[in-house]
Parts: C-alpha cells; sequence; structure tokens
C-alpha cells in the first residue's frame, strides 16, 4: 500500500484530540504516545508531566505484557537454533512441575507450545500474576511444589494466564544456558538498537523515567517499581515510545513485500535476507497468527498467537496487538500488517486502558487512507478469467486448462445448455464490450507476482487462486467463480455461473 504523505498527516490530525479527551476524564497523569509507518515514526505527541516536563517519545514506562511478545521472540529464537522442541513437556524445563497434579488422569503436562499459546489450562490471573515479578526462581519452585488449580485440560481452551509466561522464563534460561533476562537483553535488544528498554529501572538521575500511580481519595498516588525476578518474562520491561514502535514495526516488518517472488526459495530453503541474525520473516510471521480462539473478544474474530493477539477488523482485515497492565502503568501497541501502520502508547496509571485511544486512533487512520488490504490473485487466475469468458461466448475451453473433475462433476455438454439458459434470463450480454478479452499466453514459470483484483468493478477473491466477478446483461448479470489447483501450472477445478438480477 502506497501511502501519500498529505493523506497521512490528515489522517493522524485527530490523534491528538483523543488523548487530550482523557485529561479531562483524569485518566493517568502523564501519555506518550506515537504513530509509525514501514519508514518510522510519523507523528508523537503527549499529555501531562513526567518530572517536569511534558512526555517525549523518549520518556521511558514499564510496558507490562507487551513483554511477552519478547518471550516469545526468545523462545522461537531457540527453537529455531534447534535448543527448542515447542512440543516438549514443559517439566522437560521445570522439573518442580512434575509436582503437580494435572486436573483429569488423561491430561497432558502442558507443553511449551501450549503456555505460548495461554492454553495450558491455568485460570487467568492478572490480578495476582502482576504482583508476583520479584519473586525467585526457588520460590516459584516452591509455589508449584503446593500444587495448581486449572480451569480447563491443558491443550483444550484459551485462558490468558501470566505464571504460563512465568514458566516461558524458565524455559528460555535452560535452553539457553544463561539468564532470560541476559538472553532478551544481548540476543534482541541490543541488536535492534532498543537502547532505552530493559528490565531494570533507570538509574534515579534519569529524569526520562515515568513514575506509576493510581486514583485514590481523589488524587493521584505514585506506586513503588516491583524489581526483576522469577516473572519479567511476563511483563518486566520498561520502554519508550521511540523504541516499541521500533520493535512493533520489526514484528510487523514480517508482512512486507519480500521483493521479487520468482526468486523465491523451495521447500526447506531460505530466502536471501530471510534471517536478520535475530529471528527470520517466517518465524515473525508465526508468531503473529490466531492459534487459540479468544471468546472475550467475539465482537470480532480474535485469537492468541505466540506473546501477541490477532483480530480480523471488519473493512480492515488483520490487526495485531498488545496490551500491558502494571500497577502503575498501560501500555499498548497495535498494527496493521497490511499496511505496515501501526500505534503504541503509555499511560502512567493502574487501569488506565490506554488500549482505547490506541485502537481508536489505529482503525480512524486506515478507515480514513482506505487501507483495507486489496486481495490480489495468480497471473493464471487473471488468463483462466479470459479463457472462460470467452467460453461464455461460445470458445472451447482448451483442455489442458481444466482439471479432470470439472467434466466428472457437471458434463460441459449440461454446463453449456445451463450457461445459455443463464444468459437468456440476463437478457443477453449488454454489448458494451466488457465481456470477455483475449487470453493471452499462460503463464508457466514457477512463480509470478500476484495482481490485484479490480474491486471496484465488483471482482471478489477470497485468495489467490480463486475469483469472483460479474459479467453484464441486458436485465442482469451472470457471476462467474473459479477456482484454481495447486498444480504448476494451475488448472480450472471450480467454474461456477449463476445469475443475478440487478436492483
Amino acid at each position: 500500500m502506497t501511502i501519500d504523505p498529505s493523506d497521512l498527516r490528515a489522517a493522524v490530525s485527530g490523534v491528538d484530540s483523543l488523548f487530550r479527551a482523557r485529561v479531562a476524564e483524569k485518566r493517568a497523569p502523564s501519555a506518550a504516545y506515537g504513530v509509525f509507518t514501514r519508514d518510522g515514526l510519523v507523528h508523537t505527541g503527549s499529555t501531562g508531566d513526567v518530572a517536569g516536563a511534558a512526555p517525549t517519545a523518549d520518556t521511558i514506562y514499564r510496558i507490562a505484557s507487551c513483554t511477552k511478545s519478547f518471550t516469545a521472540t526468545a523462545l522461537l529464537a531457540l527453537r529455531d537454533a534447534g535448543a527448542l522442541d515447542l512440543d516438549a513437556p514443559v517439566t522437560d524445563f521445570v522439573p518442580a512441575f512434575g509436582d503437580v497434579t494435572l486436573p483429569t488422569a488423561d491430561s497432558p503436562i502442558p507443553t511449551v507450545r501450549m503456555l505460548l499459546t495461554m492454553s495450558a489450562g491455568l485460570p487467568t490471573d492478572d490480578p495476582w500474576g502482576d504482583r508476583q515479578e520479584p519473586i525467585t526462581d526457588r520460590e516459584l519452585d516452591t509455589l508449584l511444589g503446593r500444587g495448581l488449580r486449572f480451569d480447563s485440560v491443558p491443550g483444550t481452551r484459551f485462558a490468558y494466564s501470566n505464571l504460563g509466561y512465568a514458566l516461558l522464563g524458565r524455559v528460555v534460561t535452560i535452553a539457553a544456558g544463561r539468564p532470560y533476562r541476559e538472553v532478551v537483553s544481548e540476543t534482541i535488544l541490543r541488536p535492534l538498537g532498543l537502547e532505552s528498554t530493559g528490565f531494570e529501572r533507570p538509574n534515579g538521575d534519569d529524569d526520562r523515567l515515568a513514575i506509576g500511580h493510581r486514583f485514590l481519595d481523589d488524587a493521584w498516588q505514585p506506586l513503588p517499581f516491583s524489581g526483576p525476578g522469577g516473572f519479567s518474562s511476563i511483563g518486566g520491561l520498561f520502554s519508550t515510545v521511540t523504541d516499541l514502535s521500533r520493535w512493533a514495526r520489526w514484528l510487523a516488518s514480517a508482512f512486507d513485500p519480500a521483493g521479487d517472488e520468482s526468486e523465491a526459495p523451495s521447500a526447506g530453503s531460505r530466502a536471501p535476507g530471510d534471517h536478520d541474525g535475530i529471528l527470520s520473516r517466517a518465524s515473525r510471521r508465526e508468531l503473529q497468527q490466531q492459534y487459540r480462539f479468544v471468546p472475550a473478544l467475539a465482537a470480532q474474530p480474535s485469537g492468541y498467537g505466540f506473546g501477541l493477539f490477532v483480530e480480523q477488523q471488519p473493512g480492515l482485515g488483520e490487526i495485531v496487538s498488545h496490551s500491558g497492565g502494571y500497577p502503575g502503568f498501560s501500555a499498548h501497541m497495535r498494527w496493521h500488517p497490511a499496511s505496515g501502520i501501526g500505534v503504541v502508547a503509555f499511560e502512567n496509571a493502574t487501569y488506565a486502558q490506554v488500549s482505547v485511544p490506541a485502537a481508536t486512533a489505529l482503525h480512524g487512520i486506515l478507515h480514513d487512507l482506505s487501507a483495507e488490504p486489496v486481495p490480489a490473485v495468480w497471473p493464471e487466475v487473471v488468463t483462466a478469467k479470459a479463457l472462460v469468458e470467452s467460453a461464455l461466448h461460445g470458445a472451447t475451453l482448451p483442455a489442458d486448462t481444466v482439471s479432470e473433475n470439472v467434466e466428472l462433476d457437471v458434463p460441459f455438454t449440461h454446463r453449456r445448455a445451463a450457461w445459455a439458459r443463464a444468459i437468456d434470463e440476463i437478457g443477453g450480454f449488454d454489448g458494451s464490450g466488457t465481456a470477455f478479452a483475449a487470453a493471452g499466453e499462460r503463464p508457466t514459470g514457477p512463480r509470478s507476482p500476484l495482481v490485484p483484483i479490480d474491486v471496484d468493478s465488483g471482482e471478489e477473491s477470497l485468495a489467490p487462486s480463486h475469483l469472483v466477478w460479474r459479467l453484464p446483461g441486458r436485465s442482469g448479470r451472470l457471476r462467474v467463480e473459479i477456482r484454481l489447483t495447486p498444480e504448476l501450472p494451475p488448472r480450472i477445478q471450480t467454474l461456477t455461473v449463476r445469475t443475478e438480477r440487478l436492483g
């Protein structure tokens, strides 16, 4: 998607007012936020003050559960290096979990993958989990030794679990052979240049640090910071708008156009430049998939991936996000993979829910920019469309362009008779000259760039191998649908034609 700078400036103009409105509502003593594209931050703003001055894009807040995406990245990097099997039981890394009685006699031991996708059967635990950060590894083992309660059989349903991600921090430590916080700092933060992001509270003389607050007795009360410990993998990081937007852009960049698809690798090989020394584009995309349905977000189809939420927004497509809530802080990051546009935001108050203005801001920008992704199809689909239109005008479909099931499903003698009846029902083609085009030479190469469909003319597509379009008649129109096989070269396997009345 190409973004006109003037259109983008107009689209982000309303973001500031969203956050200013929260000042009157006493949502937090301060806020800092930013809008980014594939090229970097394009707009930043703030409200309130930190250490007597307005916050900036470099003011440091806690990002809380946004940390979980860093934990998931560390795990996938270890998996890719051969140091970890996502389907291994957690007891391979946390032997103390072996003392836990599972909810049923046939329950599996939770695996690393179950913990990553919040499907290990553990109950939702935000209020408790947020207070456990300083716990030591020995104290976590003691907790496990006392036993756990489960909401469901492991591997069967979603429930947001901080304890699960605390266990994953230990998995990273054991698989890597060094402490979790060191792994994240040395293999993720430093290579990406996230210089203001870390697990330690900045020095006391760093006036960029926002202090967390709660609103009590009609006043903002400062809260102490928790120190790093055995639960740091659930939400222990500090960061800034500058750094967190860079992190989100790096994750989102896995969906950026990758260049010439004709040079794409064969199965089992890796594309040139695919790996940046941290995590491959393929593995970053793996983080951002829906693995577990999230019932609480049923207003739009939503799921949990690896340390990230993925939702389907009507008119926009996929949105990837994660919120963070810690005593005294609220954080949110959200992006639109198809366009590369995203928002990050912080507020320094408990339960501030900065996700609300952040989501409103991003969705408003995307709608203003008409950022709904335009489906694209294989060039072979375009060729097949032209061949089908020619056939509807009396030509013969070349035998090598149609898979054997088409004749077996409905013989062409019957199809042509049905087509003739359908054309009569719409009063014949309208003679506008748009009914069909020359087929041209069929592509035969291994890969060719995808071709955007013509949405304005009524074309629809559910996948690159699929197309629906309409042919106009004098009193109606034909709806034509094709789907191609996975072969090379692909052939038409679905061919349906039916009438649609106008008006």
